[in-house]
């Protein structure tokens, strides 16, 4: 069984280790809820743990002492044992000899802004509590795999040069794969830096716990002020935008409580922001006149560092960072961090390592090259589950615009997802394809804002269904009146579900059938597919 972190009621995290239950995974489990800094208040929902062999009062009294070593607030225990040794627990408590008590005796909505591990034997039936407590979400869902960002992580880790720090980028909802939930794994695992894209992100993060450092790529004139009150490092790319981050100081000065750490951008040959060369002479009289100010960093941004075609481009992007970095660095009588390389640049420019490096796509499981994707883990995996199974006859049509139309005597599934949760229109009429089992389906027709129709006539026989299975037509209705040449020959019979129902589940892109599929089907990339599902779609989040 694996680890989850879900959405649960009244603003909860809910951590469902479930049917896991003995004292060396309660360990891990109470390390995981102890990374929860989005909530203050923490709670563990605790079933006895059974077939020990140990002394129960001995097992109970370090059980006590592992809540309270970890600040944990409160404990539910279910069972006889838990019930025994509840004098054991010093923190707040209560007991319930069944989880049937507990369901009936227990007020569900107290639980408010907490985080809660549920975990328990399976004797108990935990499942009972978590759907109680889960949030209900529609069937779309994206699982995120925090064992493989840990491991990406490392991966590009084992590539740096002794004392490189690294920043990791959460910016636009980290890639798709959620906000503090991304930022607490990061944070427990000592990434020096992270970077979002605009100021309300990083509000956001320190909200939920996050004290890292964390550096705005885009500061906006009027988020300047909320930028100061949570203590977030603003992107320096042009005079105008350094005038109004020290306007912003001026008014918030008794507010202040230390200099403003500042990042200065340099355009090296992107092009997009940046201060160039015939720039700096200003920049540099700037920053000697305000000593509110502090430069933590100087950074520019490669075009093209996976493309080694553009190599000798991306050397002189390097060498251009070299010298006007220098003339920063130079100037002040502090250190300054320099970095410049992204996930690509890592593997492919080591000497370009500087101070830090930037991880961004490549932390999500997405590699520049065949060699690096091999060496990487997928991160995300959107899925869904089929709705309704229909019979269609040769020449109907399916869909809005009609623009879907069977060739034959087909089989359709419809699957809860659509353009509203991130799966782009251009997949539809069979451009793209969702995968039952590993066996691709293909789209059929327009995708519609909450629902894809896909042919799923190669999962079905002309053979009758079994009962279970979803009926197909009455003998003498008309949808059952389909010429057939020879009545009882198979292959002239209407094709029926075999393998397909209600319920069936469905992959959008998974470790086997990667979002880099998907993407080169509608001739983009995987951030903007990444980027694209919406909130909506309910995240998981687990450890296996």
């Amino acid at each position: 069984m694996r680890l989850e972190l879900n959405e649960a009621i009244n603003h909860c995290s809910l951590i469902n280790d479930s049917y896991n239950s003995d004292i060396n995974s309660l360990s891990i489990a109470l390390d995981f809820l102890n990374q929860q800094n989005q909530q203050k208040k923490k709670t563990i929902i605790l079933s006895d743990i059974l077939q020990t062999g140990r002394d129960k009062e001995e097992l109970y009294e370090e059980i006590s002492s592992m809540l309270q070593s970890r600040n944990i607030t409160r404990i539910i225990g279910i069972g006889r044992d838990m019930v025994k040794y509840a004098g054991k627990f010093q923190i707040q408590k209560a007991f319930f000899s069944t989880t049937d008590e507990f369901l009936l005796h227990f007020p569900i909505s107290s639980f408010q802004n907490e985080a809660i591990l549920l975990k328990g034997a399976r004797i108990f039936e935990f499942e009972k509590i978590s759907q109680v407590l889960q949030q209900q979400a529609h069937e779309t869902v994206m699982e995120i795999n925090l064992d493989a960002l840990i491991h990406n992580l490392n991966f590009f880790r084992s590539g740096l040069q002794p004392g490189t720090k690294t920043m990791a980028m959460v910016k636009a909802f980290s890639y798709g794969s959620g906000s503090y939930e991304i930022a607490n794994v990061l944070q427990y695992h000592r990434v020096d830096y992270l970077a979002v894209a605009y100021a309300d992100e990083g509000v956001e993060l320190r909200k939920a716990g996050i004290h890292l450092p964390i550096m705005v790529m885009s500061p906006e004139e009027q988020s300047l002020d909320t930028l100061l009150k949570y203590n977030l490092e603003p992107e320096i790319y042009n005079i105008h935008i350094l005038t109004l981050l020290e306007e912003a100081i001026a008014r918030n000065q008794t507010s202040i409580q230390q200099e403003v750490r500042i990042h200065i951008k340099l355009d090296t040959g992107m092009h997009r922001l940046g201060f160039t060369a015939s720039e700096l002479d200003d920049l540099l009289v700037r920053l000697k006149q305000n000593p509110d100010l502090r430069v933590q960093s100087v950074f520019s941004h490669l075009a093209a560092s996976e493309d080694a075609a553009e190599d000798d481009f991306t050397r002189s992007q390097i060498g251009q960072f070299i010298s006007l970095s220098a003339r920063i660095t130079g100037m002040l009588d502090y250190p300054v961090l320099r970095h410049v390389l992204n996930s690509a640049g890592i593997q492919r420019f080591p000497e370009a390592q500087f101070d830090m490096v930037r991880l961004g796509i490549g932390l999500y499981g997405v590699g520049a090259n065949r060699e690096e994707q091999s060496r990487l883990r997928n991160v995300s995996t959107l899925k869904s589950v089929i709705t309704q199974v229909k019979q269609i006859r040769a020449g109907e049509t399916i869909g809005y615009n009609r623009k879907g139309r069977a060739e034959k005597d087909s089989v359709i599934a419809i699957v809860p997802v659509g353009y509203a949760d991130g799966l782009n229109r251009r997949l539809g009429n069979g451009r793209g394809r969702l995968y039952i089992n590993g066996k691709p389906a293909p789209i059929i027709g327009n995708i519609c804002m909450d629902l894809t129709m896909i042919d799923v006539t190669g999962f079905c026989s002309a053979t009758d269904s079994p009962a279970s299975r979803v009926p197909c037509p009455e003998e003498n209705s008309p949808a059952s009146r389909v010429p057939r040449p020879e009545e009882n020959s198979p292959a002239s019979r209407v094709p029926r579900p075999d393998s397909i129902q209600e319920g069936t589940g469905v992959v959008i892109f998974d470790d086997t059938h990667p979002v880099t599929e998907l993407a080169e089907a509608i001739g983009t990339i995987p951030y903007e597919v990444l980027t694209g599902i919406s909130r909506r779609v309910k995240r998981i989040y687990y450890y296996e």
